[in-house]
């Protein structure tokens, strides 16, 4: 039970650092291949300064958040002019170089050996508060004027621009949730792992969760949400029984076959709703009545 509950709470954080790169990558359009290295910073921000003050953790996960924002607008500012393949690679960089500072300074993050004695506290009730707090906030923003707005920069900056929204300030704004969303996940995941090292924050790290995104559809909460629910304990599920040695290629074969048969994503850019659950059932009434 308690390694189930431990699947959970890894589930819901990562699914923090799911949501942001959403924000970035399915709704507003700008793919980043370096977002593990926001986890890094919030997760090393909270860590350092739990430990070091011996403040509640909550300030700690508070300051990575903020540390993670301030640092990815400040990085934003620059990168986020460039287009299309060009601000990819200028992500990737960032992230690599993000993990590469933290390697060279032993003194502060205890370098390549990790940094040990990490203050616990990142529990499951604790983790899923955070989570419903950030779905419905990330929920009422895309209704928003602002929301709305970054979805457009996506579809058509051009024609964005033309009605007068300030595409390079809706840019920053999406940057700028999503690095404090991977800042919060990092920060939680200290918290829980009660352990940091630099390779929990590599490009695989990165590239899964842009690959959540995609698979749950570029534009859907929703689907970032079941996406995460599937692919996050996956591993962990196939780990027991005959198939351990052969998790990972389960976990390649579900990601190919659904960019094949399903290449808007599981949900494309459908939301969960009590309305559209009702509509559905309505349309199978009327379809089996039909019969």
């Amino acid at each position: 039970m308690n390694y189930w509950m431990g699947v959970a709470t890894l589930t819901g954080i990562y699914m923090i650092a799911i949501l942001g790169v959403s924000i970035l990558t399915g709704f507003t359009g700008l793919f980043s291949m370096g977002h593990a290295g926001f986890m890094a910073i919030g997760a090393y921000t909270s860590a350092l300064i739990t430990k070091t003050f011996h403040v509640p953790i909550l300030v700690g996960v508070f300051c990575g958040m903020l540390t993670a924002l301030v640092i990815g607008l400040i990085i934003g500012y620059p990168t986020l002019k460039l287009k299309g393949d060009y601000f990819v690679i200028a992500t990737l960089g960032i992230g690599e170089v993000t993990k590469l500072i933290i390697e060279n300074m032993p003194n502060l993050t205890g370098g390549a050996r990790g940094l040990t004695d990490v203050p616990k506290g990142a529990t499951f009730p604790v983790v899923l508060c955070f989570l419903v707090v950030i779905v419905w906030g990330l929920r009422n923003f895309l209704r928003s004027k602002h929301g709305r707005n970054c979805i457009a920069v996506r579809e058509e900056e051009l024609a964005t621009a033309s009605i007068g929204a300030n595409v390079a300030n809706y840019k920053m704004l999406a940057m700028g949730i999503s690095c404090a969303l991977c800042g919060i996940s990092g920060a939680l995941l200290a918290h829980y792992m009660h352990y940091l090292n630099p390779t929990m924050f590599n490009m695989v790290k990165s590239d899964e969760l842009v690959m959540t995104v995609i698979l749950g559809g570029c534009g859907s909460l929703t689907g970032t949400i079941v996406a995460s629910m599937i692919l996050v304990p996956l591993p962990e599920i196939l780990r027991f029984g005959s198939v351990q040695e052969w998790r990972m290629v389960f976990y390649g074969l579900l990601v190919v076959l659904v960019i094949i048969f399903k290449p808007s994503g599981l949900m494309g850019t459908k939301e969960f709703s009590i309305q559209g659950m009702r509509d559905l059932g309505d349309k199978a009434k009327k379809k089996w009545k039909e019969r």
